[in-house]
């Protein structure tokens, strides 16, 4: 249950999470929670479940390419820039994906077809959206002859049974819209009518993936650093499905899904990387001569490098800044107006200062009067310098604090464009 999607249901009640999204792998961390009852667990649960993605994928690495190259490449992907920035932002279930991810390659590069549909399976519960995952990697699976009748039933249970069932029984059972997140309005009003146009009209497919120029420079930030052997594989299917269910988005509110930042990207980089392994190995059995082999392993460690050169351009370029290690004056003047919010008590706060607060008080996202909803919380943790996703922009966010002012509430705490605001007759504590 959560508080902020209370925002979707009546204003300071729990609404469940499943109603939301379709994740209930989400209940593994619950038992975390019984050694530290805070938003650290999740970001802590969070890295690791990115580094157990290492072992499998090296596993797969060297049955396909040998040991050397397993070490290259596995060194790349966790210096990757879709791990960095996944693991700069807040947590997300997509952590989940790339260790499944790597488990799910693993098995299949040992010919365990009964363990793939096992960890495909277990993808479906980490969000619904990763049955068009499991149905892209089932058409790959339909160009392998041995393959075949697995990734028939992939198509048919992932992109199929499953994702109807998710997104038409599931979600709506738990109090969700399945059309919260609908950002297609370029191409119909249901998936039935977008998917007709977007296969009768393949000219405007190709200007919505280029448009804006967002979509093509996060692809070729994709697959520019593993040299697009993607490509040859027919694996390359399964993110190929995640990237154009985000690139043919048409909608300003899908904006988020198109750039480098935030953690979409982690669903996709194991399974490029899978693929690219699964294409050098291809690459390698069509030329079995000696420089094929030896270009193979040059690969990998050209990977590597540019995982390497492209570190300071991204979320770990800061390790580098003196100034990141001693912290900035914004971010303690959070930590201080996190403190002047009382225990308990109802408060909407800024995306990136609720998780502070979660363990001992009710949060629900801060949203201006008219974005959401009427209601308004006795309680207000705003940040008036960093964009908020319930505002169309700064200047909003400095117009409702001003509003709830005239309105009557109370500023207990301002610094560094981090403000506090209380209503004294919903709270007597508002000093």
């Amino acid at each position: 249950m959560s508080f902020v999607k209370g925002n979707w249901n009546a204003f300071g009640t729990a609404f469940s999470l499943l109603g939301d999204h379709f994740s209930p792998v989400l209940a593994l961390l619950a038992p975390l929670y019984w050694i530290h009852d805070g938003p650290e667990t999740l970001i802590v649960a969070q890295a690791g479940l990115l580094s157990l993605a290492v072992p499998p994928f090296w596993v797969y690495a060297r049955r396909a390419l040998g040991a050397r190259a397993a070490y290259f490449l596995s060194t790349a992907y966790t210096l990757s820039w879709p791990v960095a920035e996944t693991v700069n932002f807040h947590f997300h279930e997509y952590a989940f994906v790339p260790p499944l991810t790597a488990l799910l390659f693993e098995r299949m590069g040992a010919g365990r077809r009964w363990h793939v549909l096992a960890v495909s399976a277990v993808l479906l519960l980490v969000k619904e959206d990763l049955s068009i995952f499991v149905a892209g990697l089932g058409c790959g699976l339909l160009l392998v002859r041995k393959w075949r009748r697995t990734g028939a039933v992939m198509i048919v249970g992932g992109g199929g049974g499953f994702l109807w069932a998710a997104t038409s029984v599931i979600i709506p059972a738990f109090g969700g819209d399945p059309r919260r997140y609908w950002y297609y309005s370029g191409w119909g009003e249901d998936p039935g009518e977008a998917l007709v146009r977007i296969l009768t009209r393949p000219h405007e497919v190709l200007g919505v993936l280029s448009t804006p120029d967002t979509k093509v420079w996060t692809v070729l930030l994709l697959l520019a650093p593993l040299l697009f052997l993607p490509l040859p594989s027919p694996c390359v299917m399964a993110p190929v499905a995640l990237l154009a269910e985000r690139m043919l988005a048409t909608d300003a509110g899908a904006a988020g899904w198109w750039g480098t930042r935030y953690h979409y990207n982690a669903a996709v980089v194991m399974a490029l990387f899978c693929a690219a392994v699964d294409g050098a190995a291809r690459l390698r059995r069509m030329s079995k001569g000696p420089a094929v082999r030896r270009l193979v392993s040059c690969w990998a460690s050209a990977v590597a490098v540019a995982a390497v050169a492209t570190v300071p351009f991204f979320a770990l370029g800061d390790l580098f800044s003196p100034s990141w290690y001693g912290g900035d004056p914004r971010s303690g003047a959070a930590a201080q107006a996190v403190l002047r919010v009382p225990d308990g008590v109802l408060v909407e706060a800024a995306n990136a200062l609720g998780p502070s607060v979660s363990a001992r008080t009710r949060v629900v996202a801060w949203a201006s009067k008219t974005a959401v909803r009427p209601e308004r919380a006795p309680w207000v943790l705003a940040d008036l310098e960093a964009r908020q996703p319930h505002f169309a922009s700064i200047q909003d966010q400095a117009a409702d604090v001003d509003r709830l002012l005239r309105r009557g509430y109370r500023e207990v705490f301002s610094r560094q464009g981090h403000v506090v605001l209380c209503d004294p007759s919903a709270d007597a504590r508002c000093a």
